[in-house]
């Protein structure tokens, strides 16, 4: 993690590939996708050039409401979110908020989002290997 909270993890798959996976693993474990936002699609709409870039907002109540009961502003940062882009040397890169730096955020306890940050963390290796 960098000092903005961000993790970001090389892929070996594309980033199509990479989307694909996560959304088969949220579907396997039952968190509900709420968006999918393809950001060069939209640059391509208006006829501007992107390298695949997409985000992807996904969350289980159970895992975020304990948060939010501690601070409700958390929702600001919750659902989750995962950016699946393409760098400049074409390999595809996994971003994501790391939760504890969203716990510390809001001045809670980095123990408030340790299962939400092993699921996470544990969720995007699985579908960036």
């Amino acid at each position: 993690m960098d000092e903005s909270g961000l993790i970001t993890v090389e892929s070996p798959h594309s980033v199509a590939e990479v989307l694909s996976r996560l959304e088969a693993a949220l579907y396997d474990k039952g968190i509900q996708l709420f968006a999918r936002i393809d950001h060069a699609a939209g640059a391509a709409g208006v006829g501007l050039a992107l390298r695949p870039t997409t985000v992807m907002i996904f969350g289980d109540p159970r895992a975020g409401t304990p948060l939010m009961r501690a601070d409700q502003r958390v929702g600001l940062d919750l659902p989750l979110k995962v950016l699946a882009w393409e760098d400049g040397q074409g390999r595809a890169q996994v971003t994501y908020s790391d939760p504890r730096w969203i716990a510390r955020r809001y001045g809670l306890d980095d123990g408030a989002a340790d299962h939400l940050t092993a699921a996470l963390d544990g969720l995007v290796k699985a579908i960036a290997a």
